[in-house]
């Protein structure tokens, strides 16, 4: 097992309006003063989406190259962006998020039901994401919605290959309407088809909305890591709003320390996922 827990916090997404929620980080300014909040607890890696000047999701290359810049500048977070973007954006500009040269970039593996929405991942822009990652020296971070997206990710690793990095980390993303629900058991039989994968795979497990609790213990309680913030969940406890994404990783961070695996620091973070040193 595991003896730490690393630590990913996404503070903003695709969904969620600022309007409905006043404590969403959608500005440069508001996402690096929450990048450096939740470093200091314990985060080691961050997801990030960037919004507009009306608070609206982009995938604006001028604003992905600025926002990487200033993190790295500002954190020593391993910096992740999303290639997911909105469900409505083109592959075209989902796969130009790589120009902006991240330290890893999300990789989801197959296409589902969001909501009621279709979030569309055909299998050659899985390929040329992964590829165009391996080229670059990108690590990915595979999205796992449902079980099959795990078959697919065996099929594209047999064909094209391990990851930039030589490592093979997954996402479990619990709890989306028409991915696998946010249980215990959903979680053990992901965590189990994971022995058709690479030797040494390993796992974060997200819990979108009230499922947030639940997957986090089953994830460290299977040896796995977690990734939390107002991207997945905006709500603390019932009727009780998210203050702010400091909140959420204060209490992964907790839930980790009681677990007895501790925070994993950046540098030891970049180590378990093969990310190269910052400034490389």
């Amino acid at each position: 097992m595991t003896t730490g827990t690393l630590i990913t916090v996404a503070p903003t997404g695709a969904e969620s309006a600022k309007a409905e929620v006043p404590a969403l980080p959608v500005t440069l300014d508001e996402l690096l003063l929450t990048a450096k909040e939740c470093e200091a607890l314990g985060a080691a890696v961050i997801h990030v989406h960037i919004r507009d000047d009306e608070a609206k999701p982009t995938l604006d290359q001028g604003r992905l190259r600025e926002t990487v810049a200033a993190l790295r500048e500002s954190t020593d977070l391993i910096v992740q962006l999303s290639s997911g973007g909105a469900v409505t954006d083109p592959e075209a500009d989902r796969l130009a998020v790589l120009d902006a040269e991240p330290d890893m970039a999300s990789c989801t593996m197959g296409t589902l039901n969001f909501g009621d929405d279709v979030f569309l991942n055909r299998w050659e822009f899985i390929v040329d994401l992964h590829t165009r990652m391996q080229e670059r020296g990108i690590v990915p971070e595979y999205e796992i919605f449902d079980l099959g997206h795990l078959t697919a990710l065996q099929r594209l690793l047999g064909k094209y290959g391990l990851p930039a990095g030589g490592h093979v980390h997954v996402d479990f993303v619990m709890g989306v309407p028409g991915g696998m629900p946010g249980t215990t058991s959903a979680l053990v039989a992901a965590h189990q088809a994971l022995r058709d994968l690479p030797e040494g795979t390993t796992f974060s497990a997200t819990g979108i909305g009230r499922s947030t609790i639940p997957v986090m213990l089953a994830s460290l309680s299977a040896g796995g890591h977690l990734r939390v913030g107002m991207e997945d969940t905006v709500t603390y406890a019932k009727g009780r709003p998210v203050e702010s994404n400091m909140q959420l990783v204060a209490r992964a961070v907790g839930f980790a320390q009681l677990a007895q695996r501790p925070p994993l620091t950046t540098a030891e973070a970049r180590g378990l996922l093969g990310v190269p040193a910052a400034g490389r």
